[in-house]
């Protein structure tokens, strides 16, 4: 979404992924937003492995002429409370969303100062600003990006490089609204209506924030946390998982014990 925004609008991209079709597919799919853009589609890459994405990176730089822009979006998640993870769930969280975002800064950060107008956005969430229940290594994980994406800002601002987060809410007809909220549309509605703004949402809403970044109107932002999630995050928590029957604390609970309160 983010990428084929940028393509439609001119820009010339490369995307990486772990299945070399899958990602070659999409990248002529995305390269059909606009007649003559080139779309680069990389294969075989495993952001934990920064050789993969150094390789990546310079392939990209020779083949496009340079790198401008990056969105380090790499993420892992699945449903899961602290008292069920396992040490190797959570690592293997944090070494994706973490590690891999370190990675492909190291990878990309040698062509981006070659730039004149460098931008190096992150894909974030929400979570750790209040707590999740069921998303505690994704909240640890993306606490971390933001601040990778501070230090980059005071570390490479003064070099010509400006570094940003974008932290989506729950997104319309995505694999993370399915597993977060529900695929059922009374549960869907239900959430809908507790986010201030009234609605999920929608792939097109993270594309134009990302536009933002990149464009010229946001030069001058840097190490800045963009949250684009109509307002959800004020009241999230406890309270937003799920549809109306599922109730904080209970859903947490063995069935049939009552919450422990301590006067």
């Amino acid at each position: 979404m983010q990428t084929r925004a940028l393509v439609r609008l001119g820009a010339n991209a490369c995307i990486i992924g772990r299945d070399a079709e899958k990602t070659e597919a999409a990248a002529k799919d995305i390269a059909t937003v606009r007649p003559g853009a080139k779309v680069i589609g990389i294969g075989g890459c495993d952001v934990r492995r920064v050789e993969n994405l150094k390789a990546a990176a310079d392939r990209c730089a020779k083949e496009l002429g340079g790198i401008d822009f990056v969105i380090a979006g790499a993420a892992g998640n699945f449903i899961v409370s602290m008292e069920a993870m396992s040490s190797n769930a959570f690592r293997t969280v944090m070494e994706i969303d973490v590690l891999g975002t370190f990675n492909t800064i190291k990878a990309t950060m040698p062509h981006l100062l070659q730039s004149p107008d460098a931008r190096i956005n992150y894909v974030s969430a929400t979570f750790h600003y209040t707590g999740m229940p069921m998303q505690g290594h994704v909240a640890a994980a993306k606490a971390s990006v933001d601040s990778l994406m501070a230090s980059v800002a005071l570390e490479y601002g003064p070099r010509g490089v400006t570094s940003n987060v974008i932290s989506p809410g729950a997104i319309a007809d995505t694999e993370g609204a399915a597993r977060l909220i529900s695929t059922d549309e009374a549960a869907l509605k239900h959430h809908s209506r507790s986010i201030p703004s009234g609605r999920l949402g929608t792939v097109k809403d993270i594309a134009d924030a990302t536009v933002y970044l990149f464009s010229p109107a946001g030069s001058y932002i840097n190490g800045h946390v963009l949250v684009v999630d109509g307002g959800a995050w004020r009241r999230q928590g406890g309270s937003s998982m799920g549809g109306k029957d599922v109730k904080y604390p209970d859903f947490l609970l063995p069935e049939g014990e009552e919450p422990k309160v301590k006067l």
